[in-house]
């Protein structure tokens, strides 16, 4: 993968090459950035770029052998975990060397995809990954080889925030002690959420979300849209290019969470002091249950996001108002006045903990019929 073909980061880029070219590269990397910003992407740049001693932004004039076999993925100093669910094939204790096919699959046809993708790709929406101690031990089998070329032996963690305990206990002493020649990087869009002595080990590297002039320069190159449509989807994407992707060929994400919010705020509407009308909570609620877990976070967070860009609309910041809702009868501008500074925060609050108990496992039922019922006395506070 060449450093020039991945969107926007040119100082990361930057950073990456004046360190590989100093001899000066640290063992263990950690990529922090938000979904489609391009973090696996890099890395594998980045393993190729080290791997074959390659120059430059264009990463060739390398090791010809060595630049094929990452055209497949197949490098075999190049190693990558991930989080893994069990399926049909795999019933128990899955790892990630049990998916690695699909794996490079799913990463060639789009290396800006996002967890929710990766466990569609795979056909489990309904479960929620992890990275297990399987994996970390196959980790170690891993790393205890020599390299296959004498030059480094690369780990790619992807998503490193979802190692359950035991494999993070595991991974932090390799960490303590890795072997020579030895190259951890670990993804994350979420930094808090893994170890304290994990992250202190690495180097951290944020990245930011992508330009949107950089995405809607990427869309007419690649995608052949006319300037316009271009435009359009990268305001709306939001420095994401894995979400224009997604609007581009339409995804039925996007519109059902539409449809599904706006079911819930006019019921919600409607509920104070009407019977029939907190029944339809509780089926709306029974409804969103049914749904994968990850689903169900996705579809959380698209709310937050359509309460605030409410809330923006109500306070006439026009220009950072993206989202454009399709529902009919269903406009923002008449849904802005009820969404305020006096019940923003208690919205907020009452989603973010509501996705926290499904994360872990709550009875989503139970969790969603009260968030209704919160938000019915929300949407009415003045």
């Amino acid at each position: 993968m060449q450093f020039s073909s991945i969107l926007g980061q040119i100082h990361i880029k930057n950073h990456l090459l004046q360190s590989a070219s100093t001899g000066r590269t640290p063992h263990a990397q950690l990529f922090v950035g938000p979904e489609g910003s391009g973090t696996l992407a890099m890395a594998i740049a980045y393993a190729q770029y080290l791997l074959c001693n390659n120059e430059g932004f264009e990463n060739t004039n390398g090791h010809e052998s060595c630049n094929l076999k990452f055209q497949n993925l197949g490098h075999p100093d190049l190693h990558f975990v991930y989080p893994t669910v069990s399926t049909e094939e795999v019933k128990s204790k899955p790892k990630s060397i049990d998916f690695l096919a699909d794996w490079r699959a799913f990463v060639l046809k789009n290396p800006y995809g996002s967890l929710t993708d990766w466990y569609t790709f795979l056909g489990v929406q309904n479960k929620q990954g992890e990275i297990r101690v399987d994996d970390a031990q196959e980790i170690l089998k891993s790393l205890a080889l020599k390299s296959y070329e004498g030059g480094f032996k690369i780990m790619i963690v992807w998503m490193a925030d979802k190692l359950n305990t035991a494999a993070a206990n595991k991974l932090l002493k390799l960490l303590e002690e890795p072997p020579e020649k030895t190259l951890f990087i670990l993804i994350t869009e979420n930094e808090e959420s893994i170890l304290s002595t994990i992250r202190s080990r690495c180097q951290a590297i944020h990245f930011n979300g992508i330009p949107e002039a950089e995405l809607c320069k990427a869309l007419i190159e690649s995608h052949q849209l006319d300037s316009k449509m271009a435009q359009n989807l990268a305001h709306q994407a939001q420095g994401n290019y894995n979400k224009a992707l997604h609007l581009l060929h339409q995804d039925a994400d996007e519109l059902v969470f539409e449809e599904w919010f706006v079911v819930w705020v006019r019921a919600a509407f409607k509920a104070k002091g009407n019977a029939a009308a907190i029944q339809d909570l509780i089926s709306w609620s029974e409804q969103i249950a049914q749904l994968g877990r990850e689903k169900q976070k996705k579809f959380l967070q698209f709310c937050i996001e359509m309460f605030r860009q409410a809330l923006l609309l109500n306070y006439q910041a026009n220009s950072l108002v993206y989202l454009e809702p399709k529902v009919e009868k269903f406009k923002l501008e008449n849904f802005a006045p009820f969404i305020h500074g006096n019940n923003i925060q208690p919205i907020f609050d009452e989603l973010s903990e509501a996705m926290y108990h499904i994360e872990r496992n709550g009875n989503a039922k139970i969790i969603l019929t009260d968030l209704s019922i919160q938000l019915t006395r929300l949407i009415h506070k003045k």
